[in-house]
């Protein structure tokens, strides 16, 4: 009769111990597909701030280009109008930024502001300037993500 509880009760000790650790197996499978979904979605974040910085970069030295070289007042009022746009769709990828990654954030603001920057341009080569000063903002946000 012991053998026979005996058996029952390894039995159910086995049981029990195969059910933990298939638990615990489950769980960390999920937390590792957590993290892979989690580390697709800041990168894909990254991604659309500087597709969007860069955008936006572009058509503000087009714009200020056409303004500092006395361009027709429709060719910069065109400008104006793609830079507004431009500005626009770089709200949505740097608010995602934000809540993805609050790490990043700063880094962020800092690549956005550097390109706000070149509206304030007093000539060629300050433009230059600040298009360079953006250019490496947006090199420091992929960077500070890169290392994160």
């Amino acid at each position: 009769m012991w053998g026979s509880v005996i058996a029952v009760l390894g039995t159910l000790l086995g049981s029990v111990t195969a059910y933990v650790l298939q638990q615990h197996t489950a769980r960390a499978d999920r937390a590792n597909v957590r993290r892979r979904e989690e580390r697709r979605d800041r990168i894909a974040a990254v991604t659309a701030a500087t597709a969007a910085l860069a955008d936006h970069r572009r058509a503000m030295w087009v714009r200020e280009d056409l303004r500092l070289s006395s361009a027709s007042e429709a060719d910069y009022q065109a400008a104006r109008a793609a830079s507004h746009n431009t500005r626009s769709a770089l709200t949505a990828p740097l608010t995602m930024l934000a809540i993805l990654a609050p790490d990043l954030a700063g880094a962020a603001h800092a690549a956005a502001d550097a390109t706000y920057a070149l509206r304030v341009a007093e000539n060629r080569e300050l433009l230059d300037f600040y298009r360079r000063a953006a250019i490496e903002a947006a090199d420091d946000l992929v960077r500070a993500a890169a290392t994160t």
